[in-house]
């Protein structure tokens, strides 16, 4: 490629970030097709199904496989019986943009789905906190190599981030993080979810859904984010940068005396 820097043109190179699309196919349907980085699938379909409430544990998908088209990859599960009702509720024909993590719903029941309240979860101390994005920084190969990417971890406290995980659109990252758990038998209660993205509704809902209690980000959250938050019992930390965050609600998993902004 070319590059104009300090004045100048010159000859460079850099290493960008692939994008498929990868289609969720369920009981021989398309349940959404979503533009992703085509690493660790295995774990996005597992974490996509379990924050969409497509199946509630993992012993429900009977089986598996990733196959190669022409045009993308798809991801094809195979579900107990007893999870037709449910994925007929929540099935998306959509084509997902990484920007955006409500395409093709047709509702604002859908939109504004329910999601239950999580569990007490562990308490946290600050500095852990506001450390946890820069942390993540040595767990980001991709990110390192072409820049374009997100990334969701798993912070434990005492333990530092155990898990991370990238992909070229946040909502992906943050469900391959949470399938990975699933499939590691992680509590997903015992920590928080570490977002390089800002916190929309749809990434609490998930955390939600996964039961995880917490959320650290690097960006600000929005007014809806933090109204489920609240809702939900999550404690969201927000702005998580140069050794200091915003903290929105769920203050009593921080240690130390605080008041919610």
């Amino acid at each position: 490629m070319t590059a104009f820097r300090g004045g100048r043109v010159l000859d460079a190179s850099r290493m960008l970030p692939e994008e498929r699309p990868v289609a969720i196919v369920a009981q021989g349907s398309s349940v959404a097709v979503m533009m992703c980085s085509p690493a660790d699938l295995e774990n996005f379909a597992f974490g996509f199904c379990l924050t969409e409430g497509i199946i509630d544990t993992l012993s429900q998908v009977e089986s598996l496989e990733i196959a190669e088209q022409a045009k993308g990859i798809e991801v094809r599960l195979w579900l107990a019986s007893d999870r037709a009702e449910a994925l007929a509720a929540r099935r998306r024909f959509m084509a997902g943009p990484v920007g955006c993590g409500m395409c093709g719903i047709d509702s604002l029941d859908q939109a504004m789905r329910d999601v239950p309240r999580v569990g007490p979860g562990p308490m946290f101390d600050a500095s852990e906190v506001a450390g946890a994005p820069e942390a993540m920084r040595a767990l980001q190969p991709m990110h390192d190599r072409a820049r374009a990417v997100h990334a969701a971890g798993f912070l434990v406290p005492g333990q530092g981030i155990v898990a991370a995980r990238e992909d070229v659109g946040r909502h992906n990252a943050l469900d391959k993080l949470i399938g990975a758990l699933a499939r590691e038998g992680a509590d997903r209660g015992a920590g928080a979810a570490v977002l390089t993205s800002r916190v929309s509704v749809e990434m609490v809902q998930k955390c939600a859904m996964a039961g995880i209690p917490a959320i650290v980000a690097v960006s600000a959250p929005t007014t809806l984010a933090v109204e489920v938050a609240q809702a939900a019992g999550i404690t969201l930390a927000a702005a998580a940068r140069d050794g200091g965050f915003e903290l929105w609600s769920g203050a009593e998993r921080i240690a130390g005396e605080w008041h919610v902004a």
